[in-house]
């Protein structure tokens, strides 16, 4: 599969080569006339989230000039949505991780510079997938009808792939350069932002929706289906104030209630969202989109072995992690676990059990000590039933890469933001009210039902439910907590935290990027 997609090496940027096509190791008329390695380079569209390279763990990366392991797409934009927000902390001190963990970066920031590559360089391989897999090209190749209309549903999933990338861009960056498989190879990119970049996704994941060739939701784990595209536009509209200035609250319910009629249901079981089984036990019933693991194909240093991994430590048993030795790294901080009834030893909700306090203290005094903090273990690669996963040192393996898929989206994500909408104001609910939807999704973990829900309940209840998931940087800028008049431990540099400066809603465009591409303004308060 890896093979077939050749990374677009550039050693200063990638997004410098949005116009270009990948360097494939067989020629491209040859790949693109073969239904089954037109599948494979699908493939490596989806695997572009989880790995960074040709060949895994490391020795061949997509982009040059960083290193593999540390600048992965999940790892990354795990980092810039925890690390700079009251969830997570990271006691390492390399390069410039710790102005990302104490939301001090800038524009030459190496950490922003990988999450920015990393979402270009997945929205210029969508682009070459869906120019090569034209119907003009579909002809040209002679495909019959059958294998035509296959290649054709690939081609809306990487649609949705490059929207949900391109949305990525939107968020983190505010926007930055934009080409589609309509723009000519070789060009310079031309800069879109906001209102501009937000129209264009919209309308993207709007005609791909309308053109109905997407899989019906369900009906194939970790395919980007119809109910990928609605949440994907569900959570564009719940942002969309943020992004163009307008409340779009009503449109995002109307994609929640096509999500919520979708025959998702709740895990029975909260834990066995983050286990190495995810895509096996009832949790995939409620997984809407997983960036997908496996022990023995999927072998990197970044996504789930980083997120299995940096938080093992202390008196953590790795053993009982299902991997080989922890890397000490990440922890939480007591604006998160005091959020629980009890904090993190209460035992009122199920989801306080992945907390982990032996030997760890509550408080973030030190930002390098990992004894500060405690400890999440969400994610395991163990199953449901406590077996080991497949490269468990028990199975024979290194003990180093997990099964675990990554939940990006779920349903009870979906079922908190229909709630929200509701509270902002949209109409069209026909999925009941705000208060049920956020009782059922407490009621999972066994937590006591409210008796009423205001919008700023929304905003713990989500911190509860989808801690470490990668939504609190963006929640945090809905709900205007981020940057002021909301502190929590090492924010702006300092223990006790302090209010950020407002541009730091946006992280800056790398300037790496910026001297190659003289399109690209910067953002307001960067250099």
């Amino acid at each position: 599969m890896l093979a077939l997609a050749a990374g677009l090496a550039a050693a200063s940027s990638c997004t410098k080569d949005l116009n270009q096509a990948p360097d494939y190791s067989a020629n491209a008329e040859v790949v693109y006339s073969d239904p089954a390695q037109i599948q494979q380079v699908l493939a490596r569209l989806y695997a572009t989230f989880a790995v960074s390279g040709q060949q895994g763990p490391a020795g061949q990366p997509d982009i040059t000039g960083i290193d593999e392991g540390f600048s992965n797409y999940l790892r990354q934009y795990w980092q810039v949505q925890e690390v700079t927000t009251d969830e997570a902390i990271i006691g390492w001190n390399d390069g410039t991780l710790p102005k990302l963990n104490t939301d001090q970066w800038d524009a030459n920031n190496e950490f922003v510079r990988a999450t920015y590559d990393r979402v270009f360089y997945e929205i210029a391989l969508c682009n070459e997938f869906i120019r090569q897999t034209s119907d003009a090209n579909l002809s040209k190749r002679g495909l019959g009808s059958d294998a035509a209309n296959t290649v054709r549903v690939y081609r809306e999933e990487a649609r949705v792939l490059r929207a949900l990338s391109y949305w990525h861009a939107l968020d983190l960056f505010g926007g930055g350069p934009f080409a589609t498989e309509n723009d000519a190879i070789g060009t310079t990119p031309q800069y879109k932002k906001g209102t501009d970049l937000f129209t264009y996704i919209e309308s993207e994941l709007k005609a791909v929706d309308a053109a109905g060739l997407l899989l019906a939701p369900r009906a194939v784990y970790a395919r980007a289906d119809k109910a990928v595209c609605w949440t994907l536009l569900t959570k564009l509209y719940l942002n969309a104030k943020v992004y163009t200035g307008t409340d779009r609250s009503t449109d995002a319910i109307t994609y929640a209630n096509k999500v919520l009629g979708a025959g998702y249901t709740l895990s029975p079981n909260y834990s066995w969202l983050f286990l190495a089984d995810n895509d096996k036990s009832a949790a995939k019933n409620e997984i809407i989109f997983p960036i997908t693991f496996d022990g023995i194909r999927t072998q990197t240093y970044g996504g789930m072995t980083y997120l299995v991994h940096a938080p093992v430590g202390g008196a953590v048993q790795p053993a009982a992690i299902g991997i080989n030795g922890g890397w000490g790294g990440l922890r939480t901080k007591p604006t998160l676990t005091t959020l629980f009834p009890g904090g993190a030893t209460g035992n009122a909700d199920a989801r306080q059990t992945l907390f982990f306090t032996k030997g760890q203290k509550s408080s973030v005094d030190t930002l390098t000590l990992f004894s500060n903090g405690y400890l999440v273990l969400k994610y395991k690669n163990v199953t449901s039933t406590g077996a080991a996963g497949s490269d468990a040192q028990v199975n024979g393996g290194s003990g180093n890469f997990p099964d675990t898929d990554f939940p990006m989206f779920r349903l009870a994500d979906v079922k908190l933001m229909y709630a929200e909408a509701l509270l902002r104001g949209g109409s069209g609910g026909t999925a009941g009210t705000a208060l049920d939807q956020v009782n059922e999704v407490r009621a999972r973990s066994g937590a006591a039902p409210l008796a009423a829900v205001a919008l700023n309940d929304i905003l713990d209840e989500r911190a509860r439910e989808l801690y470490w998931e990668g939504h609190r940087r963006t929640d945090l800028i809905r709900f205007g907590k981020f940057t002021t008049g909301y502190n929590w431990a090492f924010k702006g540099g300092v223990p006790a935290g302090k209010d950020i400066e407002s541009f730091r809603t946006l992280f800056p465009i790398p300037n790496s990027d910026r001297t190659v591409n003289t399109n690209l303004p910067q953002n307001p308060g960067y250099n």
